[in-house]
């Protein structure tokens, strides 16, 4: 990935990981990055608080409840084991039954390699020699639980979709398996939504390894496989993820390289949630500037620590993407409301001007309303 045009030369892969082990902890185990934390982070793609604390590999949700913020995030265990057992069932059987909802004829002719290989690289390495000589086979092969990798921000992110089945025409195709039910043919939209996003990020990181694999091309239609009605028996359904694929890719390729926000950073930064204090990891969180949005709080563990420090900053961010858009150079709502009253603000300014109109059509709507109830109401007969 390239650094944005005006980023100076970027820090040797060894020097920057250094750097994120020292800001993570020395002693702290580094927190991977998935799919579901890469989409919510190609969301807000200007947000460098949450790149270089995802980078660095920083438990959010440890340091949220360090700082007094604590997101209600994460499944609970009972949806866990369900999710579990259903992913089992589905591919039970060397993955019959998920070839057969796939599309194969001959789901008994299917070969399911053996993945298994030391550390992140070495299973990336295996996945993609798997895609290859399935690709090469003519035949259906299931990847379960195959190890993907996508640069995000100059370091490298290991992914693990469910499966990846290869079709004999050599097209590969990212299977996503889900517990929410699918009643009458469809599912939860703003579930779906999810899976499509978490998906594309499958796509993106599978297209890198068909780049370098003759006769393959990867789908960019995903399979969705939940339950049916209120059963535990699979069903599947082909989502089309090409817009969210185009959407995540651009936002990716906008992120700020991480050594590059890492070496902005003042001395004696540190995340660590073991060995600091709650006073100390605030002090380094607000040392990285960060974009908040309403829509944060159902994607990132730190939303809510984020939006107490826009309320006390009075930001126009708290109102939403859409609002802040609108209001150009007025960054705080005192300044909003200002501008309204005729107190501050250049009149020639498009959102001056507007929030101005707004305020006296508000004040013409309220003024003659008494007026219209007045004459509209009749007398009281008695």
């Amino acid at each position: 990935m390239s650094a944005s045009p005006d980023s100076g030369p970027s820090l040797p892969p060894q020097t920057t990981r250094a750097l994120l082990a020292e800001l993570r902890g020395p002693t702290v185990v580094p927190r991977p990055l998935d799919a579901r934390a890469l989409a919510a982070l190609a969301a807000n793609p200007g947000c460098r608080r949450r790149a270089l604390l995802d980078g660095a590999g920083v438990d959010k949700s440890a340091l949220a409840a360090k700082l007094g913020s604590p997101a209600p995030f994460g499944q609970s265990q009972f949806a866990i084991v369900r999710g579990n057992s259903f992913e089992a069932k589905v591919k039970a059987d060397g993955g019959r039954e998920l070839l057969r909802l796939v599309g194969s004829d001959e789901p008994d002719e299917v070969s399911v390699p053996d993945l298994a290989a030391a550390g992140p690289e070495g299973r990336t390495a295996r996945t993609a020699l798997a895609l290859r000589e399935a690709t090469e086979s003519g035949g259906w092969t299931l990847l379960d639980h195959p190890l993907l990798a996508l640069e995000v921000a100059g370091s490298p992110v290991y992914l693990e979709p469910d499966a990846v089945v290869v079709r004999p025409d050599g097209g590969w195709t990212v299977v996503e398996i889900k517990s929410f039910p699918m009643i009458d043919g469809s599912a939860d939209a703003a579930k779906v939504g999810a899976a499509a996003r978490q998906a594309a990020v499958y796509v993106l990181a599978l297209e890198r390894v068909a780049a370098r694999t003759e006769g393959a091309r990867v789908a960019h239609s995903v399979v969705l496989v939940c339950p049916k009605d209120f059963s535990n028996v699979p069903t599947a359904s082909v989502v089309d993820v090409r817009k969210q694929r185009s959407v995540t890719r651009r936002q990716l390729d906008r992120l700020t390289r991480i050594d590059e926000i890492a070496g902005a950073l003042p001395e004696g930064v540190s995340f660590d949630v073991v060995e600091r204090s709650p006073e100390e990891l605030a002090r380094s969180v607000e040392c990285v500037p960060h974009q908040y949005a309403p829509e944060c709080l159902a994607a990132c563990e730190l939303a809510f620590h984020c939006r107490s420090r826009a309320r006390e900053a009075d930001a126009v961010e708290t109102l939403g993407r859409s609002v802040r858009a609108e209001l150009g150079g007025l960054t705080t709502i005192g300044a909003v409301l200002a501008a309204a009253r005729g107190e501050e603000g250049d009149p020639r300014d498009p959102a001056v001007a507007a929030l101005r109109r707004a305020r006296a059509l508000r004040e013409e709507a309220l003024g003659s309303a008494p007026a219209r109830v007045t004459r509209e109401t009749p007398a009281c007969p008695c």
